[in-house]
């Protein structure tokens, strides 16, 4: 999948589309969603967009995901194929969404995380807690604060939250 990744951005920033893979693995067709984060050689984000339903191969998902990392992440210009030398890129793939009714259910770097509350929701990934050292409660405040919600609605009754895991790789450890 990180080879993948890499040659459909390598294609897309250079011609503005992609061949569709055909997999040779039955693996690769089955149902995930996945996220594609795009960091710099210095580890800062460059992009980092998924989808978290899992209702499309998983192969389609990660091609899909990132492109929409390298040139649709509003917090960023788009990538362009000379950076992309540069780039580090890392695949999450997600396990089905798990309801919780409580925050002591949460295990920081085997969870991640989604909020929902109305039409507002947000998502972190399991490595964000570790990377900044998060603690349970501190977790569930930054993914309400992500939603765009006021991090005092944590004990909100119609705040609702979700774990997932994620099996995460990275060109790092190539």
């Amino acid at each position: 999948l990180l080879t993948l990744a890499r040659k459909t951005l390598e294609e897309y920033l250079s011609t503005g589309r992609y061949t569709e893979y055909v997999p040779i693995s039955e693996n690769l067709y089955k149902p995930y969603g996945a996220f594609v984060t795009l960091t710099t050689l210095d580890g800062k984000l460059r992009g980092c967009i998924g989808h978290i339903a899992a209702d499309n191969p998983v192969f389609k998902v990660v091609q899909e995901m990132a492109v929409a990392a390298a040139t649709q992440d509003p917090r960023f210009l788009p990538v362009n194929l000379d950076e992309l030398k540069d780039i580090i890129i890392e695949i999450s793939v997600l396990s089905p969404l798990t309801k919780i009714s409580n925050i002591s259910e949460i295990e920081i770097g085997k969870h991640g995380l989604l909020v929902k509350k109305g039409f507002a929701s947000g998502l972190l990934l399991p490595q964000v807690a570790v990377e900044w050292s998060f603690d349970r409660e501190e977790f569930v405040r930054q993914a309400i604060f992500k939603a765009g919600l006021d991090p005092t609605f944590m004990g909100d009754p119609d705040l609702e939250i979700y774990t997932f895991t994620a099996q995460v790789f990275s060109e790092k450890e190539l």
